[in-house]
């Protein structure tokens, strides 16, 4: 497996495997899961102070949806083009939320997973998507279907990413693979309905347009960005 091949594909599919030189402050994720909130309430008001959100809960949203794209990203990556992807177990998948990629995560692991639909979704939505989402309802109020609906938006990004390097490389069968592979996860209660359509368009909205200039996402749910407070009828998958 080469990770160095992944990480071409793009920044969120970089995965560190010997700590940054830049130093930081990395911490398993599985002392964030077990309740150690500190950095990640830190992550969240550093992004809510740089978008100027109006509400907490917006960059929590936003700091959680880079995050669910990085865990994503690095998993799907490397089961695309190798047929396997690194284990990415919380105890030795370490991140430091003042970091960018590929600083922020370091893997400390070595064990792969074979590229399965089953494998993915343990390694990803449940050992870290559930425990994270449970830790983001501890920093403050965020509706499970806003996260994920996150998740599902992360999950599209990743293949459309991937789909964009394989056709630039002559790489047809990588595509294809990592569509099987998403299809499969988005058929799972807490992912299906989250993205629609053949462009993946997210039905739900990671609330970036309400920071000032945020304006809308590529896959948003709206056509256009409705007044704060008003209720705004989504189109059509």
């Amino acid at each position: 497996m080469n990770l160095g091949e992944s990480a071409a594909v793009g920044g969120f599919f970089a995965l560190r495997t010997t700590p940054p030189k830049s130093g930081g402050a990395h911490r398993p994720l599985a002392l964030l899961y077990a309740g150690e909130d500190g950095p990640l309430h830190a992550r969240v008001d550093r992004v809510a102070a740089r978008l100027g959100a109006p509400e907490r809960r917006v960059g929590a949203s936003v700091a959680h949806l880079g995050l669910a794209a990085r865990l994503w990203s690095t998993a799907l990556g490397p089961a695309a083009l190798h047929g396997c992807f690194p284990s990415l177990d919380p105890a030795e998948l370490s991140w430091d939320g003042a970091l960018t990629s590929p600083d922020d995560l370091w893997w400390a692991g070595s064990d792969t997973r074979p590229a399965t639909v089953a494998a993915l979704r343990a390694a990803v939505q449940e050992a870290h998507l559930g425990p994270l989402h449970v830790a983001l309802r501890r920093d403050g109020h965020i509706s499970p279907r806003l996260l994920w609906g996150n998740a599902g938006s992360a999950l599209a990004g990743a293949l459309r990413e991937l789909t964009r390097w394989a056709h630039a490389h002559g790489r047809p069968e990588v595509a294809e693979r990592a569509a099987v592979l998403v299809a499969g996860l988005l058929d799972h209660p807490d992912l299906a309905g989250t993205v629609r359509g053949p462009r993946l368009r997210r039905a739900s909205c990671c609330l970036y347009y309400r920071c000032p200039g945020g304006g809308l996402c590529g896959d948003c749910v709206f056509d256009h960005a409705p007044r704060t407070g008003l209720e705004a009828r989504p189109p059509a998958p």
